[in-house]
């Protein structure tokens, strides 16, 4: 089992928070059964996978700030976390 930390923004954390909630389940209980059914009905065709990332809002914006501040040396190396 690989674990994989995900953060969200305040809009869909409470929405995720308001359907844990709901079902009486830990959010990442609800987090890990959402995911893994957008896994399952995602198309691992690479024609397929830039159309998915141009649905996630603000993507290529983040991926750019990202590149920028390693760049810069903003960043923190996995074995300071």
């Amino acid at each position: 089992m690989e674990r994989l930390n995900i953060t969200l923004d305040d809009e869909p954390a409470a929405k995720l928070a308001r359907l844990a909630e709901r079902m009486h389940l830990q959010p990442g209980t609800v987090a890990r059964s959402l995911l893994a059914s957008a896994l399952d009905d995602a198309d691992p065709d690479a024609r397929n996978v830039v159309e998915l990332l141009d649905g996630i809002p603000g993507a290529l914006d983040r991926a750019q700030l990202g590149l920028e501040q390693a760049r810069a040396g903003e960043t923190v190396s996995p074995d300071d976390l």
